[in-house]
This record gives structure tokens, sequence and C-alpha cells, in this order.
């Protein structure tokens, strides 16, 4: 019999404890045991809930219980979530969680407790919700050097950036729709401001590096909630769409990495173009491999419950049979592994006003350009291979407006 118990019943924690519920014989077969929850720990009362009688707020009867072996923290945040976290870890309980703050900020503490305490520390459904990429960048792709990650994966930003399209209404206008929808927290910044993206990506990232550890703080982030109704449009003009993307970028010939979190125009050409409302999708690009797409639910209750009792089924496989044998990332926590903001190089577009096409060419003559639009209401070209230091200069000589641009 395996034992766990959940730390947090909320929608996730309440969403593993149906998961497990609704598919006990499946997975009771693949781990060749019963696996149960023994305790939910939690500070509320939830009489209606089939689970009440394993509901406890005293958090000794999970972490003195020698019988309970994997712990899910499904709390959120980085305070008491992370005490809970390291002393499980230190009793040598595995952990499951789709934490990204935590993880983000202090996953590379809290892997090394686990080695040390020969436990481990799993969190797929920290980055993509319901949709496997963490154990595919680790394993399947381990025979490739990652030279580019490219995502949506912020079911919110995503929405509100669909319906502002679709129902042709301002940024505030779908911002209230999202909160009232429930995608939204009533304080949006964390989604909208591009920091739970960025804690996505610095997980991304440090894999993708192959254990060196990419914190968030490097990562250059710039959320949507500048985006117009006006910018929408011209999007569409142009034959794009707007979408948050968290990009990664390790090309040859790149001294260093890049990291960036921002709004692009992405051509109606891009795997990511179809990518709408909640969902997310995230491009891995491999120097062997070349482009996959990874699609799905990027949230919601089952879907992230999904990808975390696949974690449990990891953690709770015995050691002869488990395939998780080193931490996932490590390193130096406040060494910066990536570029540095002004030095990276994207694509952008550059909009100005209607008949400065020459303008527009002189202002980034050095670089290669391409008009994509030029009539009687504006002018816009596409910049290739431009470093941020040198945008804001060259756009405020034409008076231009640009975003990053994805072909």
């Amino acid at each position: 019999m395996i034992n766990i118990a959940i730390l947090g019943f909320g929608v996730v924690g309440g969403g593993v404890a149906e998961v497990i519920t609704m598919n006990q014989e499946k997975i009771d077969a693949h781990l060749g045991e019963p696996i149960r929850v023994k305790k939910i720990l939690d500070l509320r009362e939830f009489p209606d809930s089939p689970y009440k009688d394993l509901v406890t707020h005293d958090d000794k009867e999970v972490f003195d219980d020698p019988e309970i072996t994997v712990v899910v923290e499904t709390i959120g945040g980085a305070r008491i979530a992370y005490e809970f976290t390291k002393r499980a870890l230190s009793l040598g309980k595995s952990v499951v969680t789709s934490n990204k703050e935590l993880v983000a900020t202090h996953g590379v503490e809290l892997m090394r407790i686990a080695k040390e305490h020969n436990c481990l520390y799993l969190y797929e459904a920290a980055v993509g919700g319901g949709i496997p990429i963490i154990r595919p960048l680790h394993r399947c792709l381990a025979a490739n050097r990652v030279v580019r990650i490219a995502g949506i994966v912020n079911g919110t930003t995503n929405y509100i950036l669909t319906n502002m399209r679709v129902a042709g209404i301002s940024y505030d206008e779908a911002l209230s729709q999202a909160q009232a929808n429930g995608y939204a927290e009533q304080n949006p910044a964390a989604d909208v401001e591009g920091i739970d993206a960025q804690r996505k990506l610095s997980i991304l990232s440090s894999i993708a590096m192959g254990g060196l550890y990419v914190s968030p703080e490097e990562i250059s982030t710039t959320g949507i909630s500048a985006i117009t109704l006006d910018d929408i449009n011209f999007a569409t003009k142009i034959g794009c769409g707007i979408k948050l993307l968290a990009v990664f970028l390790n090309n040859d010939g790149c001294d260093k990495p890049a990291t960036y979190v921002a709004p692009h125009y992405v051509s109606k050409k891009s795997m990511l173009a179809p990518v709408e409302d909640v969902f997310n999708g995230i491009i891995v690009e491999g120097n062997a491999l070349g482009e996959a797409m990874f699609y799905g639910k990027g949230a919601g209750k089952l879907p992230t419950a999904s990808a975390v009792v696949g974690d449990i089924l990891e953690a709770a496989m015995p050691p002869e049979k488990n395939s998780t044998t080193k931490n996932w990332f490590a390193g130096e926590e406040g060494v910066r592994v990536t570029a540095k903001p002004e030095d990276i190089v994207v694509d952008i577009v550059v909009k100005a006003a209607s008949g400065k096409a020459q303008a527009l060419k002189d202002a980034f003559a050095q670089y290669d350009t391409e008009i994509v639009c030029d009539d009687s209401e504006a002018t816009a070209i596409i910049v290739k291979k431009i470093a941020h230091k040198d945008i804001e200069a060259a756009c405020a000589s034409v008076d231009g407006k640009w975003l990053h641009y994805m072909a």
C-alpha cells in the first residue's frame, strides 16, 4: 500500500483526490500495489466532500506518519508551502507539486535536500498544467541541444488577448470578463504582467540548460497590460495575432542563451497562431529533432491534477523501477547564466505613421527589413536580428511603436 498526503485541498488538491478515485483500478495496476490518500491537510472543513474523513488540521498527522511516503503540495505560494516541502523532503518523503513559484524560486535548494535524503521533488504540473513538457525535455529530448523554446504558458493572458480580438473589446473589458469567468484573480498582476510566465520559463530554461539554474530575476519580462484594441486590430491587418510568449534562445554563435517574456506579433504561419482562449502551446526546437509542439489545457482542475498524479506514480515507484535518477536542474543561485536583457537579439515589428516607409528603412538601414504595411493609415516594418539596446533610439527617430515578432 502506497499512502499519500495532500497539503491544501483547493482546486488542484481536490482534483488530485478525484483523479486517483476515478482511475483507481488503472493506477493500482500501473504501480502493482494500491495507492490511497491517507490524509488531507487544510485549515478548512469540507463537510460535503467524500474525503471529509481524511481532513486534518494537525500537520503532525502528515509529517510524523511513517506510512505516508509521498506528499502532494498544492498550497501555492512560497512561504508555508516552502516550509512544508523542506520538512517533508528532510524526512525522506518525496514531494510532488504544481507550484511554479516555489519551484522557480527555491527549486535548487529543494532538489538538493531531496537528493540528500534519497527522495524526489517532482513538478511536471508547474509549467503547462496538464501538458507533458518537463519529462519530455529531460528525457525524450536528452540527445538534443535545445536551441529554442517559445511558448504560450499562461492561459489567462491568452484568453484576454483572444477575447479582445474576437469580441472587439478593450483590454480592461476582456480582463473583467476573465475575472468574471474565474480565469483571472481579482489581483491579476502575476498573470497580466508576465510574472507567472517568467517563473515557468525559469523552470524550462534551467532544464534546457542541462542543469544550470536560470533565476526568474534574470528573465526580462513585459506583460500585456499596455496592449490596446488598436494593436490587436493592426496585428490582424498584417497577418498576425498578439500572444504573450515565454522565449528561450540558445542558437549557435550565442555567447549566452537569451530568456525573455513579452507580447509578440505572431505570424499566422506559426504553430502558435491557432493556440487560442485558455489553451497553452509550447514549441521546443532541438538541434537534432527540429521543432516539436506541445499543446493542451494549461490549467484547470483535472488537467493539472492529471500531471500531478503522474508525478505521484513516479515518486511511488520502487527505486529499481524508478527512472528519475537525478535532479532535473541544479546549480548556483544568484549567478547569471543568460544574456543581459539589453544584449538579447530579436525580431521586431515597428509601426509608424503613414508615409514613413523610407524613414523606417533609413532608421534600420543596417538590418534586414521587410515592409509589411504601407497604406493611408500606417506604415510597418519587420526588423530582423536587432539587439534590445538598439531598439528604442531607432524607434524614437521615426516616432515608432514596436513589439517583438515571431514568424
